[in-house]
């Protein structure tokens, strides 16, 4: 009878040896906004992170199926935001989307999107690395939404040969970033020296200056060179700077008139635009940092001997030399299912470990979001990615993430439009802003 009672114990041990772990399947969907084939570890990234997930659970005797479809194929960000939106509506949301920061304020109060915090540690590894200014950039009302994705920065680019023409030796245009960012050149010596420029037949008329063709958020930039606040640190509260606005509009309107930068430059094709200054064809121009990659497929195969950059100059005495980042981030939708939301928040964690952020940053022509990139063989060895970092990021701030700073950008750059194109004067245009959004900000604006 104890044999049996041994043996009927033992057959009873191994069947639940035997037994598997009851497996768990589980689908993730991410949606990366403004994405090309160069931007594909925004989705990668996840994937591979899936992986490691799967792994981990399996060491501890899991068995965890992760599914990641991706997908990047929006005809623009309208069509993407429009997605996110319906599908919110409509409960088929995906479950991490890949978005600008300036997002989380309407998304995260119409419930579409979850805190991250309530499913990561943000005090451990790699969370606890990523540069603390862009933590704050993905975080809105004191929680954290998001986690950054990648980083840029909006530089003023040089053309060197233009410079050399005008009469600036090797050294001088080498310290030209310094010169920038001590106040020394300013945007009245950009004017002065792409009005040369044309005036000596190295460029034609209206490529002394060559701004980007539509808005974004380069063009706040410019309001800040002149002193502009884009929001009041303690109130929370957006700001109207007339002074400094109407400088602003005045510096394009004053480069018109140089005929430096075309009256009908707006709208310009940006494949036309693109070309361009990969070639010479402008004396001065700003961008975004990612644009290093694309100037290369323009047939510019020696950026460094060809082209300089900086932040973007100070206007004035009131203003400072400056650059924005505009960081994507990585969000987390809100489901049905808290499970989804969990593992699609320990994925993004993941994705963030300086290798895997690295691999989008270096393909991509973006920067870091976490500190230790700079000691990745992949990132400390390319050179655009290190000397941009130091140059750039230290100095840059973003656009406020709050729930009417979409209206207040669309109005400042309607209002720099209608000076720009002789509609109104600076003075009249920035009247009419002003007006505007009042009307439609109220008391969340300070008009100074």
């Amino acid at each position: 009878m104890a044999n049996l009672i041994r043996t009927t114990a033992l057959i009873g041990a191994l069947a639940g040896l035997a037994a598997p772990a009851l497996a768990e399947d589980v689908t993730i969907t991410v949606w990366a906004g403004g994405s090309n084939d160069s931007d594909s570890y925004r989705i990668e990234a996840i994937e591979m992170a899936a992986d490691i997930l799967s792994r981990e659970a399996a060491i501890l005797g899991e068995e965890l199926n992760i599914t990641v479809e991706g997908r990047r194929d929006f005809t623009g960000w309208d069509e993407f935001k429009q997605g996110i939106t319906l599908g919110a509506e409509a409960g088929t949301a995906p479950s991490i989307v890949v978005t600008s920061h300036v997002d989380i304020p309407p998304w995260s109060q119409a419930g579409y999107i979850v805190p991250i915090e309530d499913y990561v540690d943000l005090d451990a590894w790699p969370l606890n690395n990523v540069y603390p200014n862009l933590m704050e950039i993905a975080s809105y009302a004191g929680t954290q939404w998001g986690i950054p994705q990648d980083a840029e920065s909006r530089p003023f680019f040089f053309w060197r040969d233009t410079l050399e023409k005008l009469g600036y030796t090797e050294d001088q245009i080498d310290a030209l970033p310094d010169m920038v960012r001590s106040g020394e050149y300013t945007l009245a010596n950009v004017l002065a020296d792409a009005t040369k420029a044309v005036e000596m037949g190295i460029v034609e008329e209206g490529y002394g200056f060559y701004p980007r063709p539509s808005n974004g958020p380069d063009y706040a930039q410019f309001y800040q060179s002149f002193g502009g606040v884009l929001m009041d640190p303690e109130s929370g509260k957006l700001v109207l700077d007339v002074a400094a606005m109407t400088a602003y509009y005045q510096f394009f309107v004053d480069a018109v008139a140089a005929g430096v930068t075309r009256q009908n430059h707006l709208g310009t094709d940006w494949n036309q635009w693109y070309k361009e200054v990969a070639n010479g064809r402008a004396a001065f121009w700003h961008g975004g940092t990612w644009h290093f990659g694309r100037y290369a497929t323009e047939g510019n195969d020696d950026f460094w001997g060809t082209i300089q950059f900086s932040l973007i100059p100070a206007g004035n005495d009131a203003g400072s030399a400056n650059t924005i980042t505009q960081p994507l981030v990585y969000l987390v939708m809100d489901q049905e299912d808290d499970r989804i939301e969990e593992i699609a928040s320990q994925l993004i964690a993941i994705a963030t470990e300086p290798r895997l952020n690295t691999l989008h940053a270096i393909q991509s022509n973006h920067l870091g979001v976490t500190q230790a990139q700079s000691d990745v063989d992949l990132y400390r060895g390319n050179r655009w990615a290190s000397e941009a970092t130091e140059a750039l990021l230290p100095y840059a701030s973003a656009q406020p993430n709050h729930l009417q700073y979409g209206a207040f950008s669309e109005a400042m750059y309607r209002g720099l439009e209608a000076a720009w194109s002789g509609m109104q004067t600076p003075a009249e245009a920035v009247a009419e802003v002003e007006a505007q959004m009042r009307a439609t900000i109220g008391d969340d604006l300070i008009v100074r």
